[in-house]
């Protein structure tokens, strides 16, 4: 048995903040109390004097070696794991795809073949569905059994992963019969489809014009009726990556109404904006992703919902794509631009910058990135938390280091930083997953393999 001691730390969660001692033994934390109350012993002690000790965070919504647009995304399950741990994140949930005309089964099996024994840190995996029909409405009741207990479904994306209202309806329905949660891209693709081809006619085709067409009304509208549909069905409903405050509002209303409807936002929204898209030099391109950034007016909405719990967790949708090779695949068409940018590494950094900035507290931080995304996928108790009995996923985190963003320096597999030269305040010091060393005082010493793959229970805020 090997036991590490993590003494001195300040042990924040999403409940409370002790100056605490933490006591792994192997995989599992056995012990947590106040600081010099109890006199253990182990193998491996580490000081965090003056640091913070938090759970491990969990990003619930990345896209490892996606196909896309052409392509695939840059970052492997191998690098991707190893740029989160880095980040302070110990478990991320990707998406398994079903393709047309596939069964579910298959989509799966693909990706499993993708992580396994790659993974630096624990998996789990969303199932998207592209193709509704009788025999893979069948399928979800499987796969909620062994542990894949959320579908995400598109309004987006004509001809790729779209799902019409009535394809909508009948998945949210299934759901509501076996306990799975439906996570919703919430944009009216159809009309979107429209706006795209009317600007590629009249000669726009800068990356600038990806956010014009994707109008914040278009998501709103695809909120207010997803969610329509989730009450007609009696299912609850996550809505994924949130960038308009006309999409908050609309969550907001249904929350008011004691809807089990739920919403992420990402760093990528809160901090970035159309500001970017426009930036000359097809240098916009390096921010095209779906949800698109708003104006800058959005950002006081997604944070004062982050504070209010209308929006209730922070993922990165990592989908990174080089800018040389990928990014400029649409140089004439921004249509063409794949859809995504990274940021796994990124956003337990830049959610501690909003504490530092006074826009969450230190335990909504770790609420919104650990606790409540662990809650929302049938994780938590062994994720999210540091308390007996959670996996030893922990974080010695130094809330006084500065440090600056650069593709220079981050650890993903892509040649730009969405977050280039922004300085922030806090920084990844020691990472442990299931009480083993993955980051030790900044130097990588964990291992592609050690990362296992985990069944998720149900959304725990509706057991």
């Amino acid at each position: 048995m090997t036991r590490t001691l993590i003494t001195g730390g300040l042990v924040i969660t999403s409940a409370e903040e002790i100056h605490a001692d933490v006591l792994i033994e192997d995989t599992r934390i056995v012990a947590v109390a106040s600081t010099g109350t109890q006199e253990w012993t182990a193998e491996r002690v580490i000081d965090a004097s003056g640091k913070y000790v938090i759970p491990g965070g969990v990003d619930a919504h990345t896209h490892m070696q996606m196909p896309f647009g052409g392509t695939t995304a840059s970052d492997t399950f191998e690098s991707g794991t190893r740029a989160a741990a880095w980040g302070g994140t110990t478990t991320i949930i990707d998406f398994a795809i079903q393709s047309v005309g596939q069964s579910l089964r298959q989509g799966l099996d693909v990706w499993h073949a993708k992580a396994d024994a790659q993974c630096a840190i624990d998996y789990g995996f969303h199932m998207i569905l592209s193709d509704v029909n009788e025999s893979t409405l069948r399928e979800m009741d499987g796969l909620v059994g062994e542990g894949v207990s959320s579908f995400k479904l598109f309004t987006a994306y004509p001809g790729v992963f779209y799902s019409d209202d009535g394809q909508i309806l009948r998945a949210m329905q299934q759901a509501a019969d076996n306990g799975g949660l439906i996570m919703m891209h919430a944009e009216n693709g159809i009309a979107i489809d429209v706006l795209v081809r009317q600007a590629l006619e009249r000669g726009e085709t800068e990356p600038r014009y990806h956010g014009e067409v994707r109008r914040a009304l278009l998501e709103a509208e695809a909120t207010h009726r997803t969610i329509q549909l989730a009450r007609v069905a009696g299912s609850p409903l996550y809505v994924v990556h949130v960038a308009a405050q006309e999409a908050v509002a609309e969550l907001t209303a249904a929350r008011d109404m004691g809807l089990p409807v739920f919403g992420e936002t990402c760093p990528q929204y809160l901090y970035l904006s159309t500001d970017n898209l426009a930036e000359p030099d097809f240098e916009g391109a390096k921010y095209v992703c779906s949800t698109p950034l708003r104006p800058r007016e959005h950002q006081a909405a997604l944070w004062r919902a982050l504070r209010t719990n209308d929006l209730q967790v922070v993922s990165t949708d990592h989908c990174p794509f080089c800018f040389a090779g990928q990014k400029e695949l649409g140089r004439d068409d921004f249509s063409k631009i794949p859809n995504g940018l990274p940021g796994v590494e990124n956003r337990m950094d830049l959610l501690h910058q909003a504490v530092v900035d006074g826009n969450i507290s230190r335990r909504r931080w770790i609420e919104i990135a650990c606790a409540s995304p662990a809650r929302m996928f049938g994780l938590y108790g062994k994720k999210g938390t540091i308390a007996p009995g959670a996996d030893g996923d922990v974080v010695i985190y130094d809330p006084t280091a500065e440090q600056v963003m650069s593709s220079a320096t981050h650890h993903m597999n892509v040649d730009y930083s969405a977050y280039e030269g922004k300085r922030v305040t806090g920084r990844v010091e020691t990472v442990l997953s299931r009480g083993e060393l993955v980051i030790d005082q900044r130097e990588f010493v964990g291992r592609a393999g050690h990362g296992q793959y985990m069944p998720r229970a149900t959304c725990q805020y509706l057991n």
